[in-house]
Order: C-alpha cells, then structure tokens, then sequence
C-alpha cells in the first residue's frame, strides 16, 4: 500500500489546582519525576494507565519543555498521528504529540462516520486480479472488529442497503456482497441479505419506487469520529504521552550525525498559540502525521522536497430525520460521475455525501454549491418523486481532505530521519500507526517491543454496556435522552459527567439542563476544591 512504502531518504509510512498548590518551580519539578516514572511504568505494563486521568494543558507543556529527549514526536493529532502517540507510548517510548488546532479538527472529523472494509476496493481487486487491494480490505475488515471492540460506546454495526434497479445487478452485487462476507470471516460483523421490492420499501419507504427490484443489505461500522479521535488522544495522555493542542510547529531542530556527517531531524521548534510561547521539543524521531499539510513539514525539512501528495476532498451535507430510515443507511455505487454516495442515519439526522474530488490545502476548507448541489440531485435520483428533495433542508455541510499519495517510488533527496506517514482512512488508523512506530523503531534503532494496541480500550470503552445509560437515569435523576447520549459519548466515564450535571429545580429530570431543548446536550457546573 502507498503508506507503506519506502521514499529515497525520507521514510513514508502511506488537554491546574496542584500547580497553584505546589507553586510553579516545586510543580514543575513535580512533573519532571512523575513523567519519569510514568514512563517506567509505561515500559514495565500496558495493562493500566499510567494516570487516572489525563494531566491538564498546562503540566503537558511543562513535560515537553523539561524533557531533555523523547524518543517520538508526532506531529498532528488526527486519528493517525494519535495512533502514532498510542502505539508508540504503550511500547515504552518516550512519546510526545503536538497539534496546531484542536485533536481532530482537521480531516479526521469530517469522515463519513463509517468504519468500512471498502465494499469498492473488494471489487477492485477482483475485476483486476490485484492481490493488494484484496490483502487491504482483509487488513480493513480486521481493523474494523477491532475499532468495534476497544471502543464499543462510540462505534456499532450499521446496516446499508444497496438498491437495484436491474434484473441483472442483483446475482452481480450479491456475489460480491456475499464475497465481502467471506473475506470478514469471523470478522463479520451480520450476514448480509436479500430483500424483495416490498420489504425493501418496507425498511425504506422513501425510495423509488419505479423499476425498483429488490435489495441488498450489508453491514459495515459507524462510529463517532472527533469523538473517537479524541479518545485515542486521551488514551495515549493516560498512558503517558505528552500531548498538547495548539502548539504549533515552526521548525525542525537539526543537528549532524557524527557518523556521516550529515543533517539529522532532531526535533522541533513549537509555538503554543494561544499564548504566543515558543520553545523547542527535542526527540530521536520525528513523525510527519500532518494530513494535507505533509508536504508543508516535508518543506520544513528540504525546501526542494517534490510533493507526494494530491489532496482529495470529501464533501457531506446534514439534512433533516425524515430524509432517511433511523437505522439502516443507503449506498448508490454508481453515481452519474462515478463517484459513490452513502446516504446514513446519524444522531437522528440524515448524512449524505461523497469522496474523492480534487482540491487546494486549506485550513478551513468550504464545501462548494456545485458540490452541495450534486450530492443533492444524486439523492432525487433514489428518493420517491413524492419528497421533496429542497437546498433549504440541508442543515450544514462539511468539506474534509484527504492527503491521497501520488506516487509512493518518487526520488526524494532527504536523508534526515524524517518519519511521513501520509493517506489511508480512518478504519485502518491502527495498523498504519503500528508501520509507522514500526518504521521509527529500524530508522532510529530504538529499543522497544512490539505493538500492544490490538484489543487495548480506549478512553469510556473498558467497562461500557448497552444498558450503562439506565444506570444514570436511575442514579443521577436524568432523562433517558440525555443518559443516552452521554453513555454514547464518554462511555464509562458518563459518571463523572453526570456528576457535574446542573440542578434543574424540577421534579423531572433532576439534573440535566438542556442548552437547546431539541438536543440532549446539557449545561454542567462544578467547583474548585
């Protein structure tokens, strides 16, 4: 796979009181032997966390000022470059990860909300006989269970159906569904199925009517995913990565190999950008998890690095409930420009929209009407003549980039240590992070063992179940609603949420103050102490 190659000279891989207690120095100090431990501890068991919870903001910046090395600095903190911080801290690395935005406000949070194997790339690989689009799909569907089980609060099977309009695509798409089936294996998540046109429309009335012959169901992940992001933030925090957000990288910090003689990555100037501090963060190995911007840090390096990577944008709008069933979503394969469109159920509103389109690097990217305008008239073409398909529906929209890699064999001149992990999606964030530690470890002669983070919980997914929610109905007095959003959201640690609730004064609920009465988000307050 692209990710996983190797390019000449650079190695392409495809968040308080005890201060103010202590006072800053004795803190400061503080810090310095805690993170030492933790580190210790890290290295020794992966079993538990090295922190109850994760350290604030600010004892964070104190570990990546006061540390003399690390041993991994991640640039960015999207779903791979958390992944990278994960895999890397939970094999006994020293890890640091540094963020110019929020954790996943980048391309990570404007996914498709799906965790899919890539029903498209299965097809690929049979039409052409490739070998490596079907050993990526196998790969998919294992990281798919996986994701489904570390993080069960946020993540769950998601039935999607494919309706046909030809006689002749039903026996087509179901041997290929059912090939998708067989390649899961026991990684399967439901078996996929037939309807008539009757139980189909059943399931959803909405739909065409008109030479409509049946259709087939199939089941892929869908999941939360800035929620999902930030849980792996908070899991690698916990496990003893420094990490901070809006701390910005204005450099790279080089020094000369006293082997070769030549130039070496040896860390990186920061800037926090909140309070304008800049300071520098020294580590053995950089890694480039940059996202559209890899090209931007692969320029920090060498000015005259070439570009591997042509950005790709994946645009989605939000439209009102009634646009789609509440828990089945719909995939038009062939789209009239041969994109696809899923069309999903998501927190009791409707998401639709495609991937792929070829766009400039921006920091906030804005969906285009041509784009908006598309994905609407591609859901008319699947929606009944009786809806009503209108622009005024389209609640919000999003536009996300994706750093698709040009040509992984490009000649490149570096031969600085610089670590790039670049493309791939969020299903397979994992196992590309584990290349990537991987890679960083041969690269740098690093000591540390393989990785730990299949099956390991993230963040509210150690002790959640399907019935947690009625727990905090029951013991904190809120509204089903509500409980269910925040089990949904933080997992096993709802309770400590709930616990901040506000009073509402009422009989009914008795905590749980609404901020906007259609929405189960609620006001929280609590104390200094």
């Amino acid at each position: 796979m692209a990710f996983q190659k190797a390019v000449k000279g650079t190695i392409l891989v495809g968040g308080g009181a005890l201060a103010s207690i202590l006072g800053l120095s004795q803190f400061a100090h503080y810090r310095r032997k805690q993170v030492n431990l933790a580190y210790v501890e890290a290295a020794e068991c992966v079993s538990e966390p090295v922190n109850r919870e994760p350290p604030s903001r600010e004892a964070q910046l104190l570990t990546l000022q006061n540390m003399s090395e690390f041993d991994i600095l991640v640039i960015g903190g999207g779903a791979t470059g958390c992944g990278c911080a994960l895999d890397a801290v939970t094999r006994g690395l020293k890890t640091a990860l540094v963020e110019r935005d929020d954790f996943s406000s980048g391309t990570s949070s404007r996914s498709t909300k799906l965790i899919h194997g890539g029903v498209r790339y299965l097809q690929k690989a049979i039409m052409n006989l490739d070998i490596e689009q079907y050993r990526m799909v196998k790969e998919a569907l294992h990281e798919r269970a996986n994701l489904l089980e570390i993080a069960p609060h946020l993540s769950a099977p998601l039935p999607i159906m494919l309706p046909i309009y030809k006689w002749w695509q039903l026996p087509y798409y179901w041997v290929g569904i059912k090939l998708y089936d067989l390649v899961a294996g026991s990684n399967c998540l439901k078996s996929s199925y037939v309807l008539s046109k009757s139980r189909a429309l059943e399931h959803f009335p909405m739909l065409q009517k008109d030479k409509l012959v049946g259709a087939i169901v199939y089941y892929d992940g869908q999941h939360n995913d800035a929620r999902m992001n930030l849980a792996i933030a908070l899991t690698a925090a916990r496990y003893g990565a420094a990490t901070a957000n809006y701390m910005e990288v204005v450099s790279l910090l080089k020094k000369t190999d006293p082997d070769t003689g030549k130039e070496r990555v040896s860390g990186a100037r920061c800037k926090d950008v909140l309070t304008g501090q800049e300071f520098d963060v020294r580590a053995k190995c950089v890694i480039n998890a940059t996202g559209p911007f890899t090209d931007t840090v692969r320029k920090m390096d060498d000015k005259n690095a070439t570009a591997i990577c042509q950005p790709s944008a994946g645009v989605h709008i939000v439209m009102p409930g009634y646009y789609s069933p509440e828990s089945m979503g719909l995939l038009d394969p062939a789209t009239s420009d041969g994109r696809v469109i899923f069309f999903l159920p998501w927190q009791k509103m409707t998401i639709a929209g495609t991937t792929d389109t070829p766009t400039d690097v921006t920091h906030h990217p804005i969906p285009s009407e041509e784009d908006i305008n598309f994905i609407l008239n591609e859901v008319r073409n699947y929606l009944s003549c009786d809806v009503e398909v209108r622009r005024g529906d389209v609640l919000a929209a999003w536009s996300g980039i994706r750093p698709l890699v040009t040509d992984p064999k490009s000649a490149d001149t570096h031969d600085s240590g610089l670590i790039t992990i670049a493309g791939g999606k969020w299903t397979t964030y994992r196992s590309m992070a584990e290349d990537t530690i991987n890679a960083a470890i041969k690269a740098h002669n690093l000591k540390a063992g393989p990785s730990r983070t299949v099956g390991l919980f993230l963040q509210g997914g150690r002790d959640w179940s399907p019935t947690l929610y009625i727990r905090l109905v029951q013991d904190y007095g809120l509204e089903s609603e509500v409980a269910q959003h925040l089990a949904a959201t933080y997992g096993d640690k709802a309770f400590e949420v709930a616990k901040m609730a506000s009073v509402t004064g009422k009989r009914w609920p008795i905590v749980g103050v609404r901020l906007v009465s259609e929405f189960p988000y609620i006001e929280v307050g609590w104390e200094l102490v």
